[in-house]
């Protein structure tokens, strides 16, 4: 099986990042035949940058990414985005490349199963983002207006 990750948010300050990344993982080492690929893009692409260091007992994406190469996965990164944020491919991972849209027009159409790690989704929670329709046909989303917090 061939499996596409993209990811969307920044690699700290909320857990996407992190549970995509463990799902990549889990399905590398499920069976060498899977291949894993994992696409960067907007804050996402700032997951890649070399020489992380995060507090004791805290997750460190950079680990995170290295256990998905080890398995022979791909990390590739949006250019557009990193050139928004002034990310040099100097200042990656070893193994993460600068890629583009067309690369990952390829990749989303090779791949069997795409999997969109993004807070459009972040249903069930007071600050979802996610469309009335979509809050409606997500299960476990709330049909009810968004409020804003007072």
């Amino acid at each position: 099986m061939n499996a596409l990750f993209i990811i969307n948010d920044p690699p700290y300050g909320s857990e996407r990042v992190y549970n995509a990344l463990r799902l990549a993982h889990a399905l590398a080492k499920q069976d060498a035949a899977h291949q894993v690929t994992v696409f960067l893009m907007a804050d996402a692409v700032l997951a890649a940058k070399a020489a992380q260091k995060t507090p004791d007992g805290f997750y460190n994406v950079e680990r995170m990414l290295k256990r998905v190469l080890a398995g022979k996965g791909r990390v590739l990164l949006c250019g557009a985005c990193m050139d928004a944020r002034g990310i040099d491919q100097s200042e990656l991972m070893e193994g993460a490349q600068r890629s583009t849209m067309d690369e990952l027009a390829a990749e989303t159409g090779a791949a069997d199963k795409v999997l969109v790690f993004d807070r459009a989704f972040a249903c069930g929670i007071r600050s979802c983002r996610a469309s009335a329709h979509e809050r409606a046909t997500q299960p476990g989303c709330s049909t009810q207006p968004l409020r804003r917090a007072r």
